[in-house]
């Protein structure tokens, strides 16, 4: 799969070092996976969660951090939506979310 961008998830990692590990982990399965719907998700990543409009979240760091993103299986592309605690993802609409820089 093609990720936009790893970028906002070593910036993430910069103000929080312990999720670096872990977010590089997802990274690199993700990357050379070649998944077609939510069910080949799930064979990798049991726990990812599909919330509406082409949206998923991941658990990182044994769900200290979570990761959403929108994946689109026709072009094999995901997009980094939010990357934050997981008391901040409880305070947003991980449908409606976008990355901010």
């Amino acid at each position: 799969m093609v990720i936009i961008a790893k970028a906002a998830l070593t910036r993430y990692a910069e103000k929080h070092p312990d999720a670096l590990v872990a977010l590089m982990e997802w990274y690199d399965v993700v990357s050379v996976a070649d998944w077609a719907n939510i069910a080949e998700v799930r064979m990798q990543f049991n726990s990812v969660d599909y919330v509406g409009n082409e949206r998923f979240v991941f658990n990182i760091r044994g769900n200290r951090y979570r990761l959403i993103v929108s994946i689109l299986f026709s072009i094999r592309t995901i997009y980094i939506k939010f990357v934050g605690t997981h008391a901040e993802y409880d305070k947003l609409d991980a449908k409606t979310v976008d990355y901010k820089p």
